[in-house]
């Protein structure tokens, strides 16, 4: 007899106090008992030996040797099961131990092999586990049997063979689980992705035979662009559309056989992370199927749908065929899904959705959103590139993010974005500009209270005060046609001022005072409503609902003074309107307007005065033009110009930016026409005097040749020059600057424009640096051919060399921080080194009297940023020193 005596509770205690005979009857029935075991459990189906097992088993019981009988009997069956099937189970995959199929390398005939090679194993494996669970039934009937006559029918006929089986369940598991290959997990999640693939497949080739019934019977073509996964259209009809998924499906019985065989072996986690898995991979792939890169239509109601037409209805199918459906009439509040509501989750006519598929649904919505919104996150600065074409996939982030609540994940990657992509050198402020508009409004839609869009935009802002044209785009910007985009549709559309203004929900901060005056109703929603602001919301702006996006305020905010903004508009406005050839001023006169909306009356007074200085300007030309009708007029030489050509524009300097004068001699004639212009302005406007800014203006010019003419509208400097070839066919570039009375330089610069027209040659004169120009009377002169008769060309104020007919706000401020340069000079002189903050702090003290100090600390680094420019100074480690 062989027993392990050292196995506690075997009852071996009992075999001192029994008979000879006893012990010999014993020693039979165990001898008798492990035979027979031996042989039912080795018979791999025969069950002949049932009978003398069951005998010997119930013998053995009477003795008091029950567990010496469980424990024997089941350690036969785990060696048994271990060296025949375990070994035997692994061994079918061994040979795909490194070939299970890649993403990247499918092979089909693989992965068909595979497929029969898990059905197979299973199938062997739970044949043996099936026979072995037989055997085992019949020592529970035997134990069973003598516990009823023990306790004369009054045990639970069930706990023997409950007991027994749990206890080898957990053997079977163990056993497999002990021998456990690393690679089987892999080989099951690629059975199950190649299985789900199919019935993708199936079911989309189902849908299009579907949607192309439904088209051709009752959809006209309005209707057919709604068809595509629309969801409240699909709900209805999903069980119809998609009986592919019945339990009854041979593919889905396939699947659920291997589901229950794994189940069966104790692999029940093991299964559902697999075919889980597989579902996820599959859903990952048709989330980026349907987003890919196209940001012009909303994929999420999409992307939902096709979650309850494929992995839904499979995973119905699948519990149905499993077993596992169960009702729940009354669903955990905690399992509220966007699509708990719709019909759809209402399966196999029961009206009631399945508790276990209301769990499914909810891990796949959630990695759904979850996915598309690191999709979108990862090319959110292309789709604000992109907006407001782009409007529907920020509206499909919002959901999103409502959804997951990762707010915190699209901050951290769309500042790293703009960082690399945006804030560089290579970037025009110009583009800088826009994308922050951009962003702004595509982030508002995200965020309304600008909790997130304040971080987001925060490494914009400061790297814009960094440049030194940031001012000047920004009025482009606010203020031209195209919204300062010179890649644009032209100057007809709206400026960002205008778009600004019609938006009224984003031009108001709401101010504490207005929700204490509010409707009380409406303050008591807000209270219900109440939620506190993220953690990455800045304290200092205040509550979510006190605030609102406010474009403007945002783009101002990057200057940090809307008075530097409203002087540089000045002085683009002062440009625009020297640069006039008309008195159109419409455009202007509605800017202004809209900017005093923004920024007050009082700061925009000055701009006012301007544009009435242009309104005075045309009504005073028209009266002083009348006057000349109604009084007789001297008889004009051939070389007189009208003062009907002439329309002046007469502005009042004090409200004007400083206005660049460069001395100019003008022909004769036009000298003789401001003359008479001036004399008569007098007469109406007595006492005023006009003084002439001789430089500036436009001349519309018609040059005759030989063989041509030409028109042009260009600066009055332009026309003196050309004017003076009217008697005199050749100059040197010295006697033709001291005749226009400018620097050879200059005339130089500016007598580029006449050479490229082909109106005058240059060549080489006696003095290297005193060129021959003379005039080109016909095309043959030059070796060209060309048009006779040429369009109006024209170059107006500073557009050939870049120069401004006004003072920029930079120029202006270099001029009136000059008065402190030796402020600065002496105090690094005694201090030797001092900080920005230091320099900025002691103006403040000691220049109280005039000039006073008043400046920025913005506008006091840009200054002393130009003295270091023209090394005067030097900067180093965030100090500043007197260069040596």
């Amino acid at each position: 007899m062989t027993c392990d005596t050292s196995t506690a509770g075997c009852g071996l205690e009992k075999l001192e106090s029994l008979s000879d005979d006893s012990i010999t009857e014993i020693s039979e029935n165990w001898n008798g008992f492990c035979c027979s075991s031996e042989a039912l459990l080795k018979g791999s189906g025969d069950l002949s030996f049932s009978d003398e097992f069951v005998m010997r088993a119930k013998n053995l019981c009477k003795h008091g040797l029950s567990s010496l009988v469980e424990q024997h009997f089941l350690r036969c069956i785990e060696e048994i099961f271990e060296r025949n099937g375990a070994k035997r189970f692994w061994s079918y995959f061994e040979p795909y131990r490194n070939a299970a199929p890649s993403e990247t390398n499918k092979d089909l005939i693989l992965e068909e092999e595979i497929q029969q090679v898990i059905c197979k194993a299973l199938e062997e494996i739970s044949s043996q586990k099936q026979f072995q669970e037989k055997c085992l039934l019949l020592l529970a009937r035997a134990l069973q049997s003598y516990e009823e006559d023990k306790l004369q029918g009054q045990a639970n006929p069930d706990s023997t063979r409950v007991y027994l089986f749990s206890k080898y369940q957990l053997i079977v598991s163990s056993v497999l689980l002990a021998s456990l290959p690393h690679h089987f997990p892999g080989i099951l999640h690629w059975y199950f992705k190649g299985r789900l693939e199919e019935l993708s497949t199936i079911a989309a080739a189902n849908f299009e035979d579907e949607e192309e019934l439904s088209m051709d019977d009752k959809m006209d073509l309005d209707e057919k662009s709604k068809l595509p996964y629309k969801c409240g259209d699909m709900d209805s009809d999903i069980n119809h559309k998609y009986a592919v998924f019945s339990e009854n499906n041979k593919l889905v019985k396939n699947i659920g056989m291997v589901v229950r065989n794994l189940r069966n072996i104790g692999f029940t986690s093991m299964a559902e992370d697999a075919y889980a898995s597989a579902i996820f991979f599959l859903l990952k792939d048709k989330v980026h199927d349907l987003a890919g890169d196209d940001y012009r239509s909303s994929v999420l109601e999409s992307i939902k749908a096709w979650i309850q037409a494929v992995p839904l209805q499979f995973l119905q199918a699948l519990l149905d065929y499993l077993g596992d459906f169960t009702s729940c009439n009354d669903p955990s509040p905690g399992l509220k899904s966007p699509l708990a509501s719709h019909p759809s989750l209402c399966y196999s006519g029961t009206g009631i959705p399945s508790e276990g598929l209301v769990r499914w649904q909810l891990r796949l919505e959630y990695y759904a959103y979850e996915t598309l919104q690191d999709l979108r996150i990862a090319k959110l600065f292309e789709i604000i590139v992109d907006y407001p074409d782009s409007a529907p996939a920020i509206e499909d982030l919002k959901q999103c993010l409502e959804y997951t609540g990762q707010h915190s994940k699209l901050v951290d990657s769309f500042i790293s974005s703009l960082r690399y992509r945006l804030l560089t050198a290579g970037a025009s402020t110009n583009d800088i500009l826009h994308q922050y508009v951009s962003t702004i409004k595509a982030l508002r839609t995200i965020d309304p209270a600008g909790v997130f869009l304040e971080a987001v935009g925060e490494p914009i802002r400061e790297y814009l005060r960094g440049r030194k044209d940031t001012i000047k785009c920004i009025v482009t910007m606010l203020t031209d046609g195209t919204g300062g985009n010179p890649n644009g549709p032209g100057s007809s559309g709206d400026s960002l001022l205008e778009e600004l203004n019609r938006d009224e929900e984003s031009q108001e901060n709401t101010t504490v005072d207005d929700d204490i005056n509010s409707d009380e109703k409406q303050a008591w929603i807000n209270a219900q409503n109440w939620e506190p602001d993220p953690v990455e919301a800045d304290p200092s702006k205040g509550s979510r609902y006190r605030r609102k996006v406010d474009i403007l305020g945002m783009i101002v905010g990057i200057i940090g003074s809307k008075d530097q903004l409203v002087n540089e508009y000045r002085v683009m406005l002062a440009e625009k309107l020297l640069n006039k050839s008309d008195y159109d001023i419409d455009a202007e006169i509605r800017t202004l307007e809209l900017l005093k909306i923004h920024f007050g009356e009082s700061s925009m007074q000055k701009c006012e005065i301007m544009l009435n200085d242009l309104i005075d300007s045309k009504r005073t030309n028209t009266n002083i033009k009348a006057t000349i009708k109604h009084q007789p007029q001297p008889e004009q030489r051939d070389l007189d110009v009208s003062l009907d050509n002439l329309n002046a524009t007469i502005i009042s300097s004090n409200f004007w930016p400083p206005i660049q004068d460069e001395a100019v001699n003008l022909p004769e004639p036009v000298e003789q026409l401001l003359n008479d212009y001036a004399k008569r302005y007098t007469e109406v406007k007595t006492p005023r005097k006009l003084i002439w800014k001789k430089n500036l203006g436009s001349v519309k010019l018609e040059l005759q040749f030989e063989d041509r003419a030409m028109q042009f509208n260009v600066t009055p400097l332009h026309a003196s020059i050309i004017m003076q070839f009217q008697d005199q066919k050749k100059w040197t570039s010295k006697n033709l600057a001291a005749a226009v009375g400018v620097p050879v330089d200059v005339l130089n610069r500016r007598i580029n424009f006449w050479i490229s027209k082909g109106v005058l040659a240059e060549s080489m004169g006696a003095d290297s640096a005193d060129h021959a120009l003379t005039l080109v009377e016909t095309m043959n002169d030059t070796g060209k051919s060309g048009p006779i008769d040429g369009g109006c060309e024209e170059l107006l104020a500073g557009e050939d060399d870049g120069e401004r007919s006004d003072a920029s706000v930079e120029d202006q401020l270099r001029k009136e921080m000059t008065v402190y340069e030796k402020f600065i000079t002496g105090m690094l002189t005694n201090f030797g080194s001092m900080a920005l903050d230091r320099i900025h702090n002691t103006l403040k003290m000691f220049c109280i009297a005039d000039p006073t100090y008043d400046k920025s600390l913005q506008q006091l680094q840009s200054f002393l940023s130009g003295l270091v420019a023209e090394e005067k100074l030097e900067f180093r480690d965030g100090m500043y020193f007197l260069k040596k």
